[in-house]
């Protein structure tokens, strides 16, 4: 797999694989650190593959010199092929002279790669409630959490995190990283995302038509590029989470309200990614300034109107009901973020299963992710245990889950970052989970279901892909357990989250099947059909 970006060169066109990003880089009108050239130039192209379809229009964006400086003249479009073959630059388009119709014409040829794609809800999924990638397969979902560790500052001074080193490090045990794009509550003394109207870097993000070339370049790009070479999904929080600064992006005070050429600036940016996923604000009714479900959609279909592949959009609630169903019917976002702090497997599992079991006349069909599940720490007093039973729990409800370790009330990983399964104790059994559930289960085949089992303790919870494969989840030891079995020869696996281990109990089970659960609070069986 080759490694981003792909440069394209004036005059010369290299090869490219599928499902992984280029980047044309052009020659514009050199731009102070005073301009504002997301709001004030227009610029975007059409690649179009050479057998006419598909096609998309991706947004381009102002990147300073190029290097990392504010100031400069280079500009860049990013695309990810999704079809191998030729594709060509049929187009481009720019309000600016200089960059009206350059390289047009341009092609690349695109080969064969393992890359998996981007994540979209598998509509043949159960309940539509699961995703999956590009290529056709599907992978689970265990999410971390690191805010503000872009800033690389914690409390009392520089935190020492390598981006790229830590994102690396989150790799080896989640598949999903959250991170707000800003320093948020640990701002960096002097790099800042934004400019204000004299040039002068600043965190208020009511400057966000006027993004920092050098912050984006140095720092948002290492982490979402580093992620995709591992392929983590990096999940961008561009509003918040805490501080009023970080959450006037949206509301757009320096650009009269209309935060639009930030939306852009972002989806230009960073929405050819296939691992990034973006959550338009964290905690959007809590704090100020803070938005109606109505106001939230409204910029939420800016921002996908400005996107040009499936990139996986949601927004963060805080408050009740867990998912406002003013966002019902709405075609801007393709999953569900809640916020619920859980230790025990079956309210992880009806949290999730309520909001897709919607009390209207239809379930909502999209996947569920309870992105503040649980964090591990004295902050919220969660042990590893309570971690890893409530992610349990979120897989037997037909959904995913985050955590974070919170060491204090703003303190920790889940803010500045430095990712150690030694001080994360939770982290080896989440990873555990994750991979058992990815070598083992076809989860993407199964929806919330315990019809074959009886004698079970009120705790526990399963799903089924029915006459195929079946799972079970206890958080405590229990007896004579029965399950029900359909005709046909079945294997059953019990997997213990807290001791990492796998046990074959039976490799010929049928009929009425007992069985016994250990002395552990996560426990996953897993029946399947031979």
């Amino acid at each position: 797999m080759s490694r981003f970006p792909l440069f394209l060169l004036a005059g010369v066109v290299f090869g490219a694989n599928l499902y992984e990003p280029v980047e044309w880089t052009f020659r514009g009108p050199g731009q102070s650190a005073s301009d504002s050239p997301a709001r004030d130039i227009s610029f975007w192209a059409r690649v179009r593959h050479s057998s006419g379809s598909p096609e998309y229009q991706i947004h381009g964006f102002f990147d300073g010199d190029g290097q990392g400086g504010i100031e400069g003249g280079v500009f860049k479009i990013r695309f990810t092929p999704t079809k191998t073959g030729t594709w060509n630059l049929a187009e481009v388009y720019s309000s600016n002279a200089a960059l009206n119709r350059q390289k047009q014409g341009e092609t690349i040829t695109v080969s064969e790669s393992r890359h998996h794609g981007f994540w979209i809800p598998d509509n043949e999924s159960a309940g539509r409630r699961w995703y999956r990638r590009s290529d056709g397969s599907h992978q689970y979902i265990v999410g971390n959490t690191q805010y503000s560790f872009l800033s690389g500052m914690r409390e009392g001074g520089p935190s020492g995190v390598d981006i790229a080193v830590d994102i690396r490090n989150n790799a080896t045990h989640f598949k999903k990283l959250r991170m707000g794009i800003h320093g948020d509550r640990y701002p960096h003394a002097t790099e800042k995302p934004y400019l204000d109207d004299h040039g002068k870097p600043t965190d208020n993000g009511d400057f966000g038509h006027r993004p920092n070339p050098r912050w984006f370049h140095t720092r948002v790009d290492v982490a979402v590029k580093t992620a995709f070479e591992q392929d983590l999904v990096a999940d961008l929080i561009l509003c918040g989470p805490d501080f009023e600064d970080v959450r006037a992006n949206l509301r757009a005070k320096g650009n009269r309200g209309d935060p639009a050429p930030f939306l852009r600036y972002v989806a230009a940016r960073y929405g050819s990614f296939p691992n990034v996923w973006m959550c338009l604000c964290n905690e959007y009714d809590i704090r100020t300034p803070k938005w109606s479900p109505v106001e939230v959609a409204k910029i939420g279909a800016s921002l996908r109107s400005f996107l040009p592949f499936p990139t996986p959009l949601s927004v963060h609630p805080a408050s009740r009901p867990l998912w406002a169903p003013e966002f019902d019917g709405g075609n801007w976002f393709d999953h569900a973020i809640i916020q619920r702090k859980i230790r025990h497997v079956p309210l992880a599992a009806d949290t999730i299963a309520h909001v897709h079991n919607n009390p209207g006349d239809k379930p909502r069909q999209l996947p569920v992710i309870n992105d503040e599940l649980s964090y591990e720490g004295e902050g919220d007093q969660h042990v590893a245990g309570d971690t890893i039973e409530a992610h349990l729990g979120a897989f037997l409800g037909g959904g995913y889950g985050t955590t974070g370790l919170k060491t204090g009330n703003k303190l920790g990983h889940y803010f500045w970052g430095g990712f150690t399964p030694q001080e994360h104790a939770a982290a080896p059994g989440l990873r555990f989970l994750r991979e058992m559930i990815d070598q083992h289960i076809e989860f993407w085949r199964m929806a919330p279901d315990l019809s074959i089992f009886a004698n079970l303790d009120a705790d526990t919870r399963g799903m089924s892909w029915p006459r195929r494969q079946y799972v079970l989840g206890a958080n405590r030891e229990r007896h004579a357990m029965v399950a029900k079995l359909p005709e046909g020869s079945w294997r059953v696996d019990l997997f213990d989250l807290i001791a990492r281990k796998h046990q074959r109990v039976s490799e010929a089970a049928s009929g009425r099947f007992v069985f016994d659960g250990p002395a552990s609070r996560a426990v996953l069986f897993v029946f399947t059909r031979k």
